[in-house]
């Protein structure tokens, strides 16, 4: 029974589509790959505020602050 959970910043207004999409992927890739029964597996999306997101030590809109000075 496998689960995967994604995990992505509420920001770009993520459509249901593209969300369907990414659940059928991922079920699809599991079912190629390692053969698992796509009844039995889970994906879960999760949205999360991009003030709770951060990437090399900082909040992710410092770090892209940060490259896009570099």
């Amino acid at each position: 029974m496998p689960y995967v959970n994604i995990k992505i910043t509420r920001e770009g207004g993520t459509t249901g589509e593209q969300k369907a999409a990414l659940i059928h992927g991922v079920t699809e890739l599991l079912r190629e790959v390692l053969d698992k029964n796509p009844a039995t597996t889970f994906v879960v999306i999760d949205e999360v505020e991009l003030e709770n997101w951060g990437v090399g030590g900082l909040p992710v809109e410092d770090y892209r602050a940060a490259q896009r000075a570099q």
